[in-house]
């Protein structure tokens, strides 16, 4: 703990500017584009988003059903499981709260917490059967975290309010534009201290594991099979698409995200809910570094860091199945759709529910009737591999932001003529003007 306490400081001041970064970077690149390219950007970056996802998780499944990482693990001691999960509420319940918190209800609260439906269980009342959580009592309250998803919903709420009230949004336009400039100069000197802040983090956490060789005995294919997913999914499945949007090769692209890879490995030391959401400061100053249009890349990017988790769908998908294998349940087709479909709504959703990688994990788990507990059985590798679908998140964010800027440059080449045309036909009317009144 004491050795890691450095690379926690760095953590704490990259995470301290996501909330302002956020907000600021969505609203400025909104409120000042055109109303009609807001909306093409907005769905060409949803429609990436929502391919890329799809495709993550449909590769996952064709590898953990081929190569068949359960089957050949050694066999897990069921008596050993640790209880580390406690479910204390309902996939349906998960979904709702997904969507209440969409819509907050105090925006200040949704900078710290997030809503979370609870179910409990009371020994007084009779109708409540001990087990059946469809029995339990409903309640709800908020737990430490902040609701990306509110604040993204309102930012891009207010940024179309803005640019619907034209001349008369300049000053609030102004303050929000300076306050992301703000943060990304800020952002600039915390990444100095990067080296030094991966440095004892990842140390640290080498140094918890007692035992590399139990690891590998046990879960050392399903390791592998999750990082040939990541790694085929990152430079096979986004390289194919970025090609096809662009007609230019990634690997320029890539090679200069470097500072981003690097920064994302590390991150999850803490079950934060939106791991792409750290390292979002950094991918934005890498795309300005690119020459990409900084409204494109302050409306997209937010964005994707937080309903864009490839990584995570793929591992999620491939996780289920593994300890389906060693539990030796079969796994018919449609089982297979319903975990792709709950992997998928999951993993959009994982910015919006606290505990995220737990919570989505027992969603995922439930559709296979799959106990809870079972998460502890892939718990002892999940920190190694959250840094790798990371990675593969905020690459994956990153060409999003190249491809829509690609796909949308006629749109931002038609906006800037009508608005030279706008500002050539204002000058011809004042000059017109001056000559009557002399």
């Amino acid at each position: 703990m004491y050795f890691q306490y450095p690379g926690e400081l760095f953590l704490r001041m990259l995470k301290s500017l996501i909330v302002p970064l956020l907000v600021s970077s969505i609203v400025s690149a909104i409120g000042s584009l055109d109303l009609s390219l807001s909306g093409k950007v907005g769905l060409r970056a949803i429609i990436y988003y929502m391919t890329t996802t799809i495709c993550a998780v449909m590769l996952g499944i064709a590898l953990v059903t081929t190569i068949k990482p359960g089957q050949h693990s050694e066999e897990y001691n069921t008596n050993s499981t640790k209880k580390l999960v406690t479910k204390d509420t309902l996939t349906s319940d998960t979904l709702l709260d997904l969507i209440r918190n969409v819509f907050p209800e105090n925006l200040a609260q949704a900078t710290i917490a997030s809503y979370r439906t609870r179910l409990t269980y009371d020994q007084n009342d009779t109708k409540i059967i001990k087990g059946q959580l469809e029995t339990y009592k409903i309640e709800g309250d908020y737990q430490s975290g902040s609701n990306v998803l509110g604040l993204v919903c309102f930012s891009v709420v207010l940024g179309i309010t803005l640019g619907k009230m034209g001349d008369k949004s300049q000053p609030l336009q102004t303050f929000f534009h300076s306050l992301s400039e703000a943060m990304m100069i800020i952002t600039g000197w915390v990444i100095w201290l990067s080296p030094l802040g991966v440095f004892f983090l990842v140390t640290a956490k080498i140094m918890e594991i007692e035992s590399f060789a139990e690891l590998v005995g046990r879960l050392g294919l399903y390791f592998m099979t999750v990082l040939l997913g990541l790694f085929l999914h990152g430079f096979g499945t986004l390289s194919v698409l970025f090609i096809l949007a662009t007609k230019k090769l990634p690997c320029r692209y890539i090679a200069k995200m470097g500072q981003v890879m690097a920064t994302a490995i590390p991150m999850l030391m803490h079950m934060i809910s939106a791991i792409s959401s750290a390292t979002m400061p950094i991918t934005i100053g890498c795309c300005d570094d690119m020459g990409l249009d900084p409204r494109i890349t302050r409306f997209v990017i937010p964005i994707g860091a937080t309903i864009n988790m490839d990584g995570t769908a793929l591992y999620e998908a491939v996780a289920a199945i593994f300890i389906a294998q060693m539990r030796k349940v079969d796994m018919s087709f449609g089982k297979i759709v319903a975990v792709s479909v709950t992997a998928t709504a999951a993993s959009i959703g994982a910015a919006g529910i606290p505990q995220a990688g737990l919570v989505t994990m027992v969603m995922v788990l439930d559709t296979v009737n799959l106990p809870a507990e079972d998460v502890s059985i892939i718990l002892a590798v999940d920190w190694l591999l959250d840094r790798f679908r990371t990675t593969i998140n905020v690459v994956c964010d990153a060409l999003g932001a190249i491809i829509v800027t690609s796909l949308s440059q006629g749109d931002i080449e038609k906006t800037r003529a009508l608005q030279n045309e706008r500002e050539v036909a204002a000058g011809h009317e004042l000059a017109e003007l001056e000559k009557g009144e002399h």
